[in-house]
Formats: C-alpha cells, sequence, structure tokens
C-alpha cells in the first residue's frame, strides 16, 4: 500500500496545488487540481508534477517557443508564407535542417527507446517515402541518404519501386 505524499499548497514550477482531484485510473497515482500563475486551473498527474515533467498549464511551452521563433530569423522571415516553407527545390525546410532536439546528428534519423531501434523517416511531397526502423544507427542513416538521393536529387521521375517502404 502506498502513501500519500500531501502536496496542497505546494508550488511546482508555475504550478500551485489547490487539493486532491482523485485517482488516476491507469496507473492509480493521485490527481491534483493546481493553478496556473497565468490564471488557468489545470488537473494534474501528482508524480508528473513533483519529477518536474508539468511546470505549467501549458502556457509556458507556448512562451518558450514564441521566443525561438522570434529569435530564428529563417522563420520569422518565413512567416505568412507557406510558400517560403520549402527551398528552391521543393523540399521542406524543417527537412534538411538539424533540429536542436535531434540526439543523432542526422536530419530524419533518431533513436526509439521503446522498440530499442533507430527510424528513419523523409517526407517527400507531403507523404512518407522512408518511415523504417533499424537495428543499427548506420542502417538508418545509410537509408535515410539513399531516400535522399532517389526523391530529392534527382530530375528525372522517381521509380518509387527504388526504395521499399515498411
Amino acid at each position: 500500500m502506498s502513501r500519500k505524499i500531501e502536496m496542497t499548497g505546494k508550488q511546482y514550477g508555475r504550478l500551485t496545488v489547490i487539493r486532491q482531484k482523485g485517482q488516476d485510473a491507469k496507473n492509480a497515482d493521485l490527481l491534483w487540481e493546481c493553478q496556473c500563475s497565468c490564471g488557468n486551473v489545470v488537473v494534474v498527474d501528482g508524480s508528473r508534477l513533483r519529477g518536474g515533467y508539468v511546470r505549467s498549464c501549458g502556457c509556458l511551452r507556448r512562451e518558450l517557443a514564441r521566443q525561438r521563433y522570434v529569435n530564428n530569423k529563417d522563420f520569422t522571415k518565413n512567416m505568412g508564407n507557406a510558400k517560403n516553407l520549402r527551398n528552391e527545390d521543393g523540399i521542406m525546410v524543417s527537412s534538411l535542417k538539424e533540429s536542436p532536439r535531434n540526439t543523432s546528428g542526422v536530419v530524419g534519423v533518431s533513436y526509439d527507446k521503446a522498440t530499442d531501434r533507430w527510424l528513419a523517416r523523409l517526407m517527400y511531397q507531403g507523404k512518407y517515402v522512408l518511415l523504417k526502423s533499424f537495428e543499427t544507427k548506420s542502417e538508418a542513416v545509410a537509408a535515410r541518404k539513399q531516400a535522399e538521393t532517389i526523391y530529392w536529387h534527382r530530375t528525372s521521375q522517381v521509380n518509387e519501386n527504388e526504395l521499399q517502404v515498411n
């Protein structure tokens, strides 16, 4: 039997705990009603609060995103014009630039902890032409590079049989 951790009145980031508000049906954690410094009221899982995974009602994430957008000259020059989000070859700029969250060092390649596999993905003309998992990072990188060559660097019509999407 677990012991209740009293959280009423405590502050976690921008959230101040008001009262207990039931129990999560999935994991049996206690839920807590919290008031955000912006005025919104939200119900949050207690372990997520204590672990620092939830620090606001969502307003903090929006503020940080807004700051990143304002400081990103490539993004702000493209605001308001969807055509500017593609380069001269029609390729989405987001597919070409490495995100600050990227830990693999290769755009379109990531590691999935849940499956312990490497993922490679590439979108072309609004559809995934590569969305596959691999045992090793090198296999995923090679698949991404092959897909880039097939779909981005060839002027002739793409033969869709050249790259199998699983």
